[in-house]
This record gives C-alpha cells, structure tokens and sequence, in this order.
C-alpha cells in the first residue's frame, strides 16, 4: 500500500485490518531502531508500542502526525518498561540511565567501532537526553515534532536539545578515543552523531 499514513489510518478505523498492519510494517524498523539502544528485549516494547495504539487507535486525533504520535506512545513504554525493570519502582527519565539496567553489550548493536562507542556515551545519558538525541539525530525529527512527542514547547526542546548535546560531548570525551577536532562545535558533533542515521541497531 502507498497510501498516505491518515489514509491508512482511517482504513483501519473502518475495519481494513491490512491497512493497520501496512500502517505498522511502516514504522517496524523505526521502532525496532528506537528500542534496540534502550532496552534488552525491543521486540517486545516494538509488540507493546503497537498494541497500545491498536487499543487506543480512536484516540489519536490527528492534531500531530502519526509518526510523532506513534513516538510518544513509545515513549511511554519504555518508561513504563523501565520502572518496571526497577526492584522499587523508582524510575526518574532525567537521572536514570538504561547503561545499569541493560545486558547487551553496545557491540552488539554496533556497525564498527564508532558507532559503538556512540552508543555506549548515548546510554550513558539520562534516559530522557538519550531518546531526545536518538530521535533528533537518527529519526530526523526537528524542535516542532520533539515538542509532540516530548509534550513541550519547541522553545523548551531547544534548551534540552543544548544540555543533551553539552552530556554527549562530556560522555565521548571521556572516552578519549575520538579526536577533540571532532566534537568542537554543535554543528560537528551533530554531524557525526548523524553519520549512523538510518543504521538498524539488530
């Protein structure tokens, strides 16, 4: 199917099963990507994403696009998954790091050196800074379509996207495996967090 994502939306509302899992084959690698960094079992967070939008399909109201929608969602299954993976429960975005709670080494998710290295200062991060980052720099999202997913103002998703950027470059300079030349400015460090866009972390 070729058909735009509200088009297929609004087949599924109507009944056309296919046109839901065409909707779903859609995003399958996108989603998968998105977990895969995060957590240990992404098939499973990728079934439970889409299962969530399945009970709540009635509830997306277009007022976003699909995708951003289908983001948020994910987003708050991860969070959920997270503070499950937690004896006590406590999970907090903006301290916690998936780097304690995950057994698969970066490796094997990595395409090469670099990119394991990327992924390894990226789970380093608050989980909160690691998806805003992960999204930005390998989903293409720009401020607006953070703003929809995060649920905050643009303005807002700029300063976090400054202090997430500074944790990253912290994190790889701690390393000290890559050149300081590389990671001078935003624009560089931006360009080389880019250079693994489109890589499926499997």
């Amino acid at each position: 199917m070729d058909a735009d994502d509200p088009t297929l939306l609004d087949r599924w509302r109507a009944g056309d099963q296919p046109a839901g899992r065409a909707l779903f084959q859609r995003y399958f690698d996108a989603m998968y990507r998105f977990f895969a960094t995060k957590c240990d079992e992404p098939d499973e967070l990728v079934q439970a994403t889409f299962l969530a939008i399945v009970k709540a399909k009635d509830q997306f109201a277009g007022r976003s696009s699909f995708r951003t929608y289908l983001y948020t969602v994910a987003r708050h299954e991860l969070y959920r998954h997270c503070r499950g993976k937690r004896r006590d429960g406590q999970f907090d975005p903006y301290v916690s790091t998936v780097a304690g709670m995950m057994t698969s080494a970066p490796g094997k998710l990595a395409r090469g050196e670099d990119h394991r290295r990327l992924i390894e200062a990226m789970r380093a991060l608050p989980v909160e800074q690691q998806t805003l980052l992960e999204l930005h720099y390998w989903e293409d999202l720009d401020a607006a379509a953070l703003g929809e997913v995060f649920e905050l103002a643009p303005g807002a998703i700029r300063t976090r996207l400054t202090r997430a950027r500074a944790a990253l470059r912290d994190q790889l300079e701690k390393l000290a495996e890559i050149p300081r030349d590389r990671l001078a400015t935003d624009v560089d460090l931006d360009a080389y967090a880019r250079t693994f866009s489109g890589l499926r972390a499997s």
